[in-house]
C-alpha cells in the first residue's frame, strides 16, 4: 500500500511501501484481542518486561498502533522519562492520542513511518517494535532496521515482537489460518537483519507465546 504525504490535510499518511492499517483501524485493538484469545495484554506486559525501562529513558514505538504500548511505556519511564509513537497510519495516530489524552498520559505520537524517521541520531535509549515487521516489504523492513540504529543512543536497546512460524497452539493455527503464515525461518531473518544493521547481541527470547519471537538487540558503545 502506497501513500503520499502532504502537509495540510491531517487524514494523509506518508509516503511509505509498508502495509498500513487504515479503514479498519478502530477494530484494530479488538481484532487482536480475538486473535490472541485474549493474550494480547500478557503478550504486552512481557514485552514491556523485557524491554526492562527505567525511569527517565526517552524511548520510542514504530509502528505503535493505537498507542496501547506506548502508554505501557511511558507509565514505566515517568515522570521525567519521555515516550514517542509513531506509526504510517494517521488512524491509528488518532486514536493513540486519544486513548493517551483518555487516559491522562504523556506520550507524543506522530505519523512517520519506519524507514525515514525524523529523528536525530543518537536520540533514544530505547526502541520498541511489536507486530509491525511482518507487514514491511524486505527492502523497507531492512531500511527500518537501519534507521532503529541510527536513533538509538549508544548502549541503546531494540526489543523486537513479531509473529513465528512456531507454536502449536490454537492461536497458533488461528493466525497462520487468517493469512499469517510466516516463513520457517523468519526470526533468524529478523536477527541476520538486524545483525547486518549493525546490531550487536541480538537474541531470541523465549516465552510462553509460541506463536510470537521476542528479539532483543543492543548498539554497542
Amino acid at each position: 500500500m502506497h501513500h503520499t504525504a502532504t502537509k495540510n490535510n491531517a487524514l494523509d499518511a506518508p509516503e511509505t511501501t509498508g502495509h498500513t492499517i487504515r479503514w479498519w483501524a478502530s477494530a484494530y485493538d479488538a481484532v487482536t484481542w480475538l486473535a490472541t484469545f485474549g493474550q494480547e495484554p500478557a503478550i504486552r506486559r512481557q514485552t514491556l518486561k523485557t524491554a526492562g525501562f527505567q525511569p527517565g529513558e526517552k524511548v520510542l514505538d514504530v509502528g505503535c498502533g493505537t498507542g496501547t504500548l506506548s502508554l505501557g511505556a511511558w507509565r514505566r519511564v515517568r515522570p521525567d522519562g519521555e515516550v514517542i509513537g509513531i506509526d504510517a497510519s494517521p488512524e491509528m495516530i488518532a486514536l493513540a492520542r486519544r486513548k493517551a489524552k483518555k487516559a491522562g498520559a504523556a506520550p507524543q505520537f506522530q505519523r512517520a513511518p519506519i524507514e525515514q524517521l525524523p529523528f536525530e541520531d543518537a536520540t533514544f535509549d530505547a526502541v520498541l517494535s511489536s507486530l509491525m515487521l511482518h507487514h514491511l516489504p524486505d527492502d523497507v523492513r531492512e531500511k527500518g532496521m537501519a534507521e532503529v540504529f541510527r536513533v538509538l543512543k549508544p548502549g541503546g536497546r531494540f526489543v523486537a515482537v513479531d509473529l513465528t512460524a512456531g507454536g502449536t497452539s490454537f492461536a497458533s493455527r488461528v493466525i497462520r489460518l487468517i493469512g499469517h503464515k510466516m516463513p520457517r525461518d523468519y526470526a533468524a531473518r529478523l536477527i541476520s537483519r538486524m545483525e547486518a544493521a549493525g546490531f550487536a547481541d541480538v537474541a531470541e527470547k523465549k516465552t510462553q507465546f509460541g506463536y510470537l519471537t521476542f528479539i532483543t538487540a543492543t548498539k554497542r558503545e
